[in-house]
């Protein structure tokens, strides 16, 4: 499952965002904290509106895209030695084809396009304000290359009646709307992967979300 942002939403108390540290890393250095990333990837995608049931051997071959990609980048936030949440993101160019596909049919240049994956945090450290810091984290790495005109990604879409949409559940597009993004319909993917204890892929659409860097 190619990675797309997923929920940021309010935190549990008691955690201390001082007590955070950072890393990042670019390229094939990412392979250093693939099995963390995956272990991560799956605990958080295995809610909704992901509902993810992930496995760690297909994460870390999907990984390998980015370990792949000179420009690759990921921003990882750790407390103490335990990798708390974690953004990653990556020349379009570089990305897998069903990534792809929905652009090169609008008749956009990838070249121009950078792509942002997943944006993940364990419950007890969202709400400070970790969710803005990955997105102008993200954007200041495609910037620095002088020649991404867009920045883009994706989010599943799920009926408002799935049954295991919680009571609570908000999403992000307002969140997504202040930050300067646009949700387009017309960019479509579909992904597949096996949902919350199934053991069958089954495919879901995914929405594109586009913002033009400054």
């Amino acid at each position: 499952m190619p990675a797309p942002d997923t929920l940021i939403t309010s935190p549990l108390p008691s955690i201390s965002p001082s007590s955070l540290t950072f890393l990042k890393l670019t390229g094939l250095a990412i392979q250093t904290v693939f099995d963390e990333l995956a272990a991560l990837r799956i605990a958080v995608f295995y809610d909704f509106p992901y509902l993810y049931e992930g496995s760690v051997e297909y994460e870390k071959t999907y990984l390998e895209t980015y370990a792949r990609a000179e420009r690759s980048f990921l921003f990882a936030v750790y407390d103490g030695d335990r990798m708390v949440g974690a953004t990653t993101a990556l020349p379009l160019r570089d990305e897998t084809a069903e990534v792809q596909a929905p652009f090169l049919k609008a008749g956009y240049d990838l070249d121009t396009i950078f792509y942002f994956g997943e944006s993940i945090l364990l419950p007890a450290y969202r709400g400070l304000g970790l969710g803005h810091q990955f997105f102008s984290e993200r954007e200041a790495h495609a910037q620095q290359f002088g020649h991404y005109k867009m920045t883009c990604f994706c989010a599943v879409k799920r009926p408002a009646d799935h049954p295991l949409r919680p009571a609570d559940y908000q999403p992000l597009d307002n969140f997504w709307t202040k930050r300067g993004y646009q949700r387009d319909e017309s960019l479509q993917s579909e992904f597949v992967w096996p949902d919350r204890n199934e053991t069958l892929d089954t495919a879901k659409p995914m929405i594109y979300w586009t913002r033009l860097l400054p």
